[in-house]
């Protein structure tokens, strides 16, 4: 399952892990978001080997500004702790896993 942030330090400490990441940028009242998230959710649980964060835009502004998430949903994949790929808006399962490279 994914993993919805708790604070700035938890995202750093799992984007700086050297495993990849596959970062959801979302908001509550999004419904692309709302569409997007049983799909990243399936993929977590599909591959264990990829770690797979959920941040709320509202909650984590400085996050967001920090990758230049201007639009919502977006993913953000990281390697070896920096950004590789990046993504807005939805995407179905298949172009999903071709993102992340699996």
């Amino acid at each position: 399952m994914s993993k919805h942030i708790a604070s700035v330090e938890e995202f750093d400490e799992a984007i700086n892990s050297g495993k990849k990441v596959l970062v959801d940028f979302n908001a509550t009242w999004c419904a692309p978001c709302k569409m997007l998230s049983p799909i990243i959710d399936k993929f977590a649980d599909e591959h264990p080997e990829v770690t797979v964060l959920k941040v709320d835009t509202d909650e984590f502004p400085g996050l967001a500004k920090r990758y230049d998430v201007y639009s919502i949903p977006n993913l953000c994949l990281f390697e070896g702790g920096k950004l590789s790929k990046q993504q807005a808006g939805f995407i179905p399962e298949p172009a999903l896993k071709a993102f992340v490279g699996e």
